[in-house]
């Protein structure tokens, strides 16, 4: 291909230079000496390199996009993730603000157990009347295994309403969106799910590793609309102090990067597609709890805040 290039490269640039003095002679004009050899390569030097510029530009995002298929972007376990700490019933109020403080929408977690079954529902009723509503099961046992995962967003809090039913023992993935033109429209496709799967099961599972695990790794189900995989690195990113209960304790700030991978995850950031960083506070000890994090509710939202609060005793 090279050589090919660079022979029709010599060609044109050479087919336009004279080897002698191409104007004839006429009454009171001279002829033009022929042009030297010097002149010529760098007529020659001048088309060539202005060509191996725009070549070298057009391989560059070829040889991009080709490693981007030939070779992983890393090797990572598709391990679950071991049970540390057995999920019990529970009960959390939440708030969502911006990093500025403002309410957007407040809500509940609830979960209960059932043998080694756990059901966990989490709802936010924005002030706008929008919805975000995640209802997953796992199982817990020795590791953590996604049975189902059921997320609602709907409103003008999220630019396109979706509904996506994950079914974590067949790979079945449904998704019920609305598309740019106000239309109802549906997704089905079946993925092969790896045991690491964490779609509804992020903060219970970072309550499950430990801070001094450099890196791990999750998989999740994304909808944008079409169902894929993407690979979630979580890493420890320090700790810093909170006081609750009148006593101090510490907190590990992780945080969670999204791995499109493929050539989508090599354009993504090119092209402004690339989510945003999560980072999440977990409270360690005998029993972990969650603090509170930041990051994005869907693949290009802003950044929210979401943390713990206690309930109102106002009379309404």
């Amino acid at each position: 291909m090279f050589n090919n290039l660079l022979i029709i490269a010599s060609k044109s640039a050479t087919r336009t230079i004279p080897k002698d003095n191409p104007i004839p002679y006429e009454s009171g004009c001279k002829a033009l000496p022929a042009p030297s050899r010097d002149s010529q390569l760098i007529g020659i030097g001048a088309g060539y390199d202005g060509l191996m510029v725009k070549l070298i530009r057009s391989l560059a995002l070829v040889v991009l996009v080709t490693w981007a298929f030939l070779l992983p972007s890393r090797v990572l376990s598709q391990s679950a993730v071991a049970v540390q700490y057995t999920e019990g019933v529970e009960r959390g109020f939440l708030v969502l603000r911006t990093l500025e403080g403002d309410i957007l929408a407040q809500g509940d977690s609830t979960q209960f157990a059932r043998g080694d079954r756990v059901t966990n529902h989490t709802i936010l009723r924005f002030k706008d009347g929008s919805i975000n509503e995640e209802t997953v099961v796992f199982s817990q046992r020795r590791v953590f295994r996604l049975i189902s995962d059921h997320q609602i967003q709907k409103g003008p809090a999220f630019k396109q309403p979706m509904d996506v039913l994950v079914d974590g023992l067949t790979g079945q993935v449904t998704v019920h969106y609305t598309d740019n033109d106000g239309k109802e429209k549906t997704v089905t496709d079946r993925l092969k799910l790896p045991p690491n799967v964490c779609n509804g099961m992020v903060i219970t599972l970072l309550k499950n590793i430990r801070p001094d695990v450099p890196l791990t790794t999750l998989s999740m189900v994304a909808a944008a609309p079409k169902p894929r995989l993407v690979k979630l690195l979580i890493s420890p990113d320090g700790e810093e102090s909170v006081s609750a209960g009148g006593s101090s304790h510490k907190a590990t700030r992780y945080v969670v990067k999204v791995d499109i991978g493929g050539v989508a995850g090599v354009v993504a950031p090119l092209v402004g597609k690339q989510p945003q960083d999560t980072h999440v506070w977990i409270i360690g000890g005998d029993a972990p709890s969650f603090a509170k994090s930041e990051g994005p509710l869907y693949g290009s939202g802003p950044i929210w805040r979401m943390e713990l609060t206690s309930p109102d005793w106002r009379d309404h």
